[in-house]
C-alpha cells in the first residue's frame, strides 16, 4: 500500500491548520486585539506562577515522602531532581490548557507560529548553537570548588534524570514563560515591536526574580539568559531555539557539577545566599552573540508570522485531503466475486 502521509520521522515543518488563531501576526501577538484584556492577562500570569510553584511543591513533597519513608533518605537525591524536572515539564500541557480556557486559542499554537513543534528548527539550532553553549558553561567550572562525596548510585541517577528529563524541564519553563506569559504581555500594546519589548522585559524581570537571588552577578546572568530566550522566541516565531539553549545550558551545568562532585543540594538550597563572579557572566555574554546571530539571520524576513489566510486555508485543505486519503486506504476493497 502506498503511504499517503509522511511518517513522524520524515515530516516537514509545514504549518498546520490554526482555527481561532489570527493570520499573519508575530508569535507574541496572537492574543492582541481591539481590547487589551489586561485583567485576563494578569489572571493568566498568576496561573503561570501558580503552576511553576504549586506543581513543583506537590511533586517535591511526594518525592520527599518516598525518600524518607521508603528509602530512608533526606536532602537532595536523584528522586528529588526527577520530581522537580517532571513538575516543570507539566507546565507544557498546563500552559496550553490555560491558553485554551482564557483565550480560546488551541494549545498547539503555543509551539510556534506553525502550530507545531518545528523539529527542523530545533535540530538546526542544536547543531549551530549547542556546542557554543557547552563551551561557555564549561568555562564557569574552571574555578576551583570544594567537592563532596557522591555514591555511585546517586551519580548514575543524576546522570539519567539530567539526560532524560532536563529537556522536558527546560521546555516546560519555556512554554509557561516565553510562551504563554510572553504572549499575554506582548498583546497589551498597540504595536508589535513595543509588545515584543514589553514582553521581553516583563518576562525576564519576573522570572529572574523568581530564582531568588539579588547577587548582582547571578541576577545579571539570569537577566542575560532569559532576555536572550525571549528575544529568539520573538524572532523565530516559536519556542524551539529557546528550548535548545535552555536545555543545553541546564544539562551541561548539571553534568559538569556531578562530574566534579559539586554539592548540588547545597547550591540549590542556598541560592539566596550564593554569590557569583565575573565568570558567572560568561555564558550570558556568549548567548548575546547567539541572539545577534538570530537577529542577523532574520533581518530581511523579520520575525516569523502565522500563515496568511490563503495559506492557512490551503493547509486546511491539504490536511483534510490527507485524512480522507488515509481513511479510504484503510477501507477494505469491495469483493469482486
Amino acid at each position: 500500500m502506498t503511504p499517503t502521509t509522511a511518517p513522524w520521522l520524515l515530516r516537514t515543518d509545514e504549518p498546520r491548520p490554526q482555527p481561532r488563531v489570527p493570520s499573519d501576526v508575530e508569535y507574541h501577538r496572537v492574543f492582541a486585539g481591539e481590547h487589551r484584556r489586561i485583567g485576563r492577562g494578569l489572571l493568566a500570569i498568576a496561573l503561570v506562577f501558580v503552576g511553576l510553584v504549586g506543581i513543583a511543591r506537590l511533586f517535591l513533597m511526594a518525592a520527599a515522602a518516598v525518600d524518607e519513608n521508603l528509602l530512608g533518605r533526606t536532602g537532595f537525591t536523584p528522586l528529588q531532581q526527577a520530581a522537580g524536572a517532571l513538575a516543570l515539564a507539566a507546565l507544557i500541557p498546563y500552559s496550553m490548557l490555560v491558553q485554551r480556557l482564557l483565550y480560546g486559542v488551541p494549545g498547539r499554537s503555543l509551539h510556534s507560529v506553525s502550530a507545531r513543534f518545528r523539529y527542523g528548527v530545533f535540530a538546526r539550532s542544536l547543531l549551530a548553537f549547542g556546542p557554543l553553549v557547552v563551551v561557555l558553561i564549561s568555562l564557569m567550572f574552571l574555578a576551583p570548588g570544594d567537592p563532596v562525596e557522591w555514591s555511585t548510585a546517586d551519580l548514575v541517577g543524576i546522570f539519567l534524570t539530567t539526560v532524560l528529563l532536563t529537556p522536558l524541564q527546560a521546555a516546560g519553563e519555556e512554554y509557561g514563560v516565553r510562551g504563554l506569559m510572553f504572549r499575554v504581555v506582548g498583546g497589551w500594546t498597540r504595536h508589535p515591536r513595543s509588545g515584543a519589548a514589553l514582553g521581553i522585559i516583563v518576562t525576564t524581570v519576573l522570572f529572574s526574580l523568581l530564582h531568588g537571588t539579588l547577587d548582582p552577578y547571578l541576577l545579571s546572568s539570569y537577566v542575560l539568559l532569559f532576555s536572550v530566550l525571549a528575544y529568539v522566541t520573538w524572532r523565530t516565531g516559536g519556542l524551539e531555539v529557546a528550548v535548545v539553549l535552555h536545555t543545553v545550558y541546564n544539562a551541561t551545568a548539571l553534568l559538569l557539577a556531578t562530574t566534579m562532585h559539586v554539592d548540588l543540594g547545597g547550591a540549590l538550597g542556598t541560592r539566596a545566599e550564593a554569590s557569583g563572579s565575573l565568570m558567572t557572566l560568561v555564558p550570558g555574554a556568549g548567548l548575546v552573540v547567539v541572539a545577534a546571530v538570530v537577529g542577523w539571520m532574520t533581518r530581511t524576513s523579520g520575525p516569523a508570522r502565522t500563515p496568511r489566510a490563503e495559506r492557512a486555508e490551503r493547509a486546511e485543505r491539504v490536511a483534510t485531503d490527507g485524512r480522507e486519503a488515509d481513511r479510504r486506504a484503510l477501507m477494505p476493497e469491495p469483493s469482486r466475486g
